[in-house]
């Protein structure tokens, strides 16, 4: 009876253990979606910036995968909107700085599978600049599927304060106390690391819509003009160097604090931006110098950088061609959750198959762009990398014409074909859903 005994205990314990392993085996992933702030594909060293010293970046990108196709919008809100719900702009896209409340978010999905659900950083979608409906209201983060918040430019306006130095943040529906030797990005960062210390035994999300590197151009702590509080907002474009350096080092920060709670391994974290470089700035690179097109049509107006680290799945780093929009990342974080596809709508692809298998999802993507916005005028066009045509048919090889100065006239059979494909769905987009190019507003529809 006692072998029997100790054997039936063997046994149980043999049991437990592997219900035990199997429930950690199934954890889902954890989510890490940061996306800093008017950064071109030029900023990085690992995309051929020779000015500005990335080395966790370059690092991420060493030992996960480094996309040379990444396609936002050419301006911040029509990206974060893209981003939030993987649609096309034309099915939801309404005004500049704001989302509809109606409107499902990446974060509402994933909350409902069952993660933990955070953003820190830049809100700006309240509608704040054309004073629309509902703009004060403090809880439309958690409305959008978000746990917990620390934000800027949620309810307040930017000329009640900015989002460096003395920041104006609202975390969970109060204001922060200010303080002129507070900066904000590290503000947002502090706020993520204690997340991560308080969810790492479950399964969580965190969007990080970083506030840098975006104007005003101003030091940062690590700036020897930060002694003198009475420069912290002296605007410079000199000061984008070292607010690249800022941004990398809170990257390195994140890195660092998901290997203290032991969740690297199985963390997606991708790093993007959410448009071009601000046109004021020139980046010396090894290929020449960039000026940023931030709102422009042209690749510099949107051709961001895209790194994606996944240590327990990325078991081989490598540089991919595969073309990525915007619209791409709800898919691919619903696929991770195992979230059913009638739950959501979406115009992109999951990149599961290019971070398991390094293929390509699509040969082609088709952006539409009304910023509703400043100078900038709306268009509509479809890229595959190397070549663009808008819906006036202008064409372009643009891995030899970046600036877009010479239309091509004369077409090889090959060139003829890509642009009939790229016609074809252009006129696709047209049938479902009519756009001039002199429309500055039209109506979204349901």
């Amino acid at each position: 009876m006692l072998k029997l005994s100790i054997s039936l205990k063997l046994f149980l314990i043999f049991i437990l253990f592997g219900m035990l392993s199997c429930k950690q085996e199934e954890k889902m992933p954890n989510i890490v979606l940061v996306m800093a702030d008017d950064m071109g594909y030029e900023c990085l060293g690992c995309n051929g910036s020779t000015e500005y010293i990335t080395p966790n970046l370059d690092r991420l990108a060493a030992n996960g995968i480094r996309f040379e196709h990444c396609y936002a919008q050419p301006l911040c809100t029509p990206s974060r909107v893209k981003i939030m719900t993987g649609q096309f702009n034309f099915r939801n896209y309404e005004d500049f700085g704001y989302l509809n409340p109606n409107q499902v978010t990446f974060a509402n999905l994933l909350k409902d599978a069952g993660y933990s659900t955070c953003i820190a950083g830049k809100w700006q979608l309240n509608g704040l600049n054309r004073n629309n409906e509902g703009n004060q209201d403090v809880n439309r983060p958690f409305q959008f599927g978000f746990d917990e918040y620390c934000l800027w430019q949620l309810n307040r306006y930017k000329h009640e304060g900015e989002r460096f130095a003395n920041p104006l943040i609202t975390q969970n529906g109060s204001d922060l106390q200010r303080n002129n030797n507070w900066y904000g990005p590290q503000i947002f960062a502090d706020f993520i690391c204690d997340f991560i210390e308080r969810k790492s035994e479950q399964a969580f999300f965190i969007y990080y819509p970083m506030v840098l590197t975006h104007d005003p151009f101003v030091p940062t702590p690590d700036s020897p003009e930060w002694s003198d509080a009475s420069r912290r907002y002296e605007k410079d474009t000199a000061y984008f160097a070292d607010m690249m350096n800022y941004t990398d080092k809170i990257i390195g920060q994140l890195e660092t604090k998901l290997k203290e709670k032991g969740v690297w391994e199985n963390t997606l974290f991708i790093f993007t931006a959410d448009n071009g470089t601000h046109v004021s700035i020139v980046s010396s690179t090894n290929y020449g110098n960039i000026r940023g097109a931030k709102g422009a049509w042209i690749n510099t107006g949107n051709h961001v950088p895209l790194i994606i680290s996944w240590p327990k799945k990325i078991k081989k780093n490598f540089v991919s061609n595969a073309l990525v929009s915007f619209a791409d990342f709800l898919p691919t974080f619903c696929e991770l959750a195992n979230i059913s596809e009638s739950l959501y709508q979406t115009d992109g692809k999951s990149l599961l198959p290019v971070i398991e298998e390094n293929c390509k999802i699509q040969e082609e993507v088709f952006i539409h762009y009304a910023p509703r916005w400043g100078k900038w005028k709306s268009n509509r066009w479809v890229s595959n990398g190397n070549y663009k045509l808008y819906q006036n048919g202008m064409f372009y090889h643009t891995k030899n014409d970046s600036i877009e100065k010479m239309p091509l006239k004369s077409l090889s059979p090959e060139e003829e074909k890509i642009r009939v494909r790229f016609q074809n769905i252009i006129d696709e987009k047209e049938k479902e859903i009519p756009f001039h190019l002199n429309d500055t507003i039209f109506k979204v529809q349901p």
